[in-house]
């Protein structure tokens, strides 16, 4: 065994295997196949991904050997842990009613409470007390998701804080102004550009009386909950951000005060390590951004909150599980702070027990995981770190160009960036839909006796694009349409659900047993996507016996699972036995298809199929 001394390698007795030996046996085990096509992953934001990453991959990199706490902050803000603020956001258009759900929230471990005002609210002084009774401002951090009207909330919440008797250098607390997030979700601003950015110095201004004061949100989780890549979000988000520090210190602010009010908000997706890697570089380029206006070591603030594109109306819980992974990457890259969005958050507002779930996930990832005590664990991952400068790379190259057309105004004024994000989003459906991504419960392994409870789960449900009510006829932009992946689908089995019915697709399995079991649990799957009623059986022994049973059990759709061979004669059998008594679908696409088609067999469904126009079929032919 090697001496155990501080310059020794684990394994050092056996010889290093080259790079160059490793590819030479991976071309041996391809047999010729393509190396591209088979093993490199070519990802929504335009990277390829390699199969495998060594040492040497590092030595191409830079900020490989930066220290957590520096320059230009890829490892995180601090040196000492990795700890992250606990945050929940209340409706707060019922000021008592939001404060004793935050201090309910702060009793069981929040460290960070939010509370969204809408535009019908009237912001008071007497509603500012009631909203801040009890909650330490020395120790919990504040946000108002006040949007168009943090101006006028903005003065109460300082009055509070000073009149509160605690260091105003200890309060921390953010606002949400950002008149181009209203550009970009209502394809307007509030007022006109100029009085919207002169209102901007204003909130920066006021500011100044407490330290800790984020004022200006630069908000890229809106570009992911419309379709867009992590590559996308962060140019964007950047870009923004650009906007208001070009725009300030054209107006006299100090850069350096200017990029200290800025705050980031980004959604986090279901690509784990992407995810990680799109936070280390966003702090990576926002420090060389505020370097280019003369401000050293701006550090990037950021808040997480988990993907709203990601989650699911149907088979909710699962919900749970996809937030706990996002959550894992927000914490893990070093957020400030991160909101888990509660599991019923898609149809409903949260109750108490999807708010102490989501409360509870991550204080798990806190007390169980300990993920607050190492900092920059991703460091030194030859797959992060590479992954790090490649989502650097292309979204300096995404941010380059929007400057290049004079800024995020003018790039979305003319839909560049709109028709970036749909591009992405249009793949992304497709995807779906065809099920080369996998939506747990929607597209693939849907719960079958699930059945959406009409009084809870609408049609709006399902709307894409802003749902607040406001008039978008003054636009002047075509705004952002956010949704979730999973809507289109749901859509499709709200459909059933809302029309009472549910019809039933019967499995005609029959002939060699590999191929029957197998296509009748994907035939199973596949119409229980749209919520029919799905009869699954071991097999039969004859297609009279198996036309008998589906007749007996009053079907709607009879679904014939054999294998390729056996579909020429026992397809034929089947459907003149069944006449117009039920539609026959064979499950497969065989050689054979034309000879059935010519014997009037027209429904077919296979891996090949779009789900969703399929299933849009048979719900028409059932008259749904």
């Amino acid at each position: 065994m090697a001496e155990n001394t501080k310059d020794s390698k684990l394994f050092a007795e056996f010889p290093p295997v080259t790079t160059e030996q490793w590819e030479a046996v991976i071309q041996q085990d391809l047999k010729g196949a393509d190396y591209d096509k088979r093993l490199v992953w070519k990802t929504m934001e335009g990277i390829s991904v390699r199969p495998y990453y060594r040492a040497e991959d590092l030595k191409k990199l830079q900020n490989t050997n930066v220290y957590p706490g520096t320059f230009p902050f890829v490892r995180g803000n601090g040196s000492k842990n990795n700890a992250w603020l606990i945050r929940q956001d209340f409706d707060a258009c019922n000021p008592t009613e939001a404060n004793a759900k935050a201090l309910r929230g702060i009793e069981r471990g929040l460290t960070a409470v939010g509370f969204v005002i809408c535009d019908k609210c009237e912001p008071n002084a007497e509603g500012m007390s009631t909203l801040l009774k009890g909650i330490d401002l020395s120790k919990v951090e504040v946000n108002f998701i006040a949007g168009g009207i943090s101006r006028r909330v903005l003065p109460l919440f300082i009055e509070k804080a000073k009149a509160a008797g605690v260091n105003v250098a200890e309060v921390k607390a953010s606002f949400d102004y950002s008149p181009l997030t209203s550009l970009s979700l209502k394809g307007k601003f509030c007022k006109d550009a100029e009085t919207s950015f002169a209102h901007v110095k204003e909130v920066v201004e006021m500011s100044r009386a407490l330290p800790n004061l984020k004022a200006v949100s630069a908000n890229g989780a809106i570009f992911q909950n419309s379709g867009a890549t992590a590559v996308q979000e962060l140019a964007f988000a950047l870009s923004m951000a650009n906007e208001y520090m070009a725009k300030l210190t054209d107006m006299g602010i100090n850069a350096e005060e200017a990029a200290s009010r800025i705050k980031f908000t980004f959604a986090v997706g279901a690509n784990y390590f992407m995810e990680i890697a799109k936070f280390r570089a966003a702090r990576m380029l926002w420090a060389k951004i505020a370097d280019a206006y003369g401000v050293k070591n701006s550090t990037m603030c950021i808040h997480a909150e988990t993907s709203e594109w990601n989650m699911t109306v149907y088979d909710p819980y699962v919900n749970m599980l996809r937030t706990t992974t996002e959550g894992m990457s927000a914490v893990i890259a070093g957020v400030h702070s991160l909101t888990v969005h509660p599991f019923d958050k898609p149809y409903q507002k949260a109750t108490v027990f999807s708010e102490r779930i989501a409360r509870n996930q991550q204080l798990l990832l806190k007390e169980e995981v300990y993920l607050d005590k190492v900092v920059d664990p991703s460091a030194g991952s030859y797959y992060i770190e590479t992954l790090t400068t490649s989502v650097a790379d292309h979204a300096w190259s995404l941010f380059n160009q929007i400057e290049a057309k004079g800024g995020y105004t003018k790039a979305f004024m003319e839909g560049f960036i709109q028709n970036e994000i749909k591009t992405i989003a249009a793949k992304r459906d497709s995807n779906i839909v065809t099920r080369r991504d996998t939506i747990l419960g929607t597209n693939q392994y849907p719960n079958f006796s699930e059945v959406a409870d009409t009084k809870i789960v609408t049609k709006d449900t399902f709307k894409r694009g802003c749902t607040c009510g406001c008039e978008n006829a003054e636009a002047i932009a075509e705004p952002l349409a956010p949704y979730r992946g999973a809507m289109t689908m749901e859509a499709l089995r709200y459909r059933t659900d809302a029309s009472g019915r549910r019809p039933k697709a019967f499995m005609l399995a029959v002939g060699n047993l590999a191929f029957r079991r197998a296509r009748a649990q994907f035939s199973c799957n596949f119409f229980a996507c749209a919520g029919f009623d799905v009869v699954d059986n071991i097999g039969f022994k004859s297609i009279d016996e198996g036309v008998k049973a589906a007749m007996d059990a009053k079907s709607d759709i009879v679904v014939i699972c054999s294998s390729d061979d056996e579909y020429a004669t026992l397809a034929p059998e089947a459907f003149q036995k069944l006449g117009n008594k039920a539609i026959l679908t064979v499950a497969g696409d065989p050689a054979c298809k034309p000879e059935l088609e010519a014997a009037g067999i027209k429904n077919f469904i296979s891996v090949k199929s779009n789900l969703l126009e399929t299933l849009r079929g048979y719900q028409e032919k059932l008259g749904l």
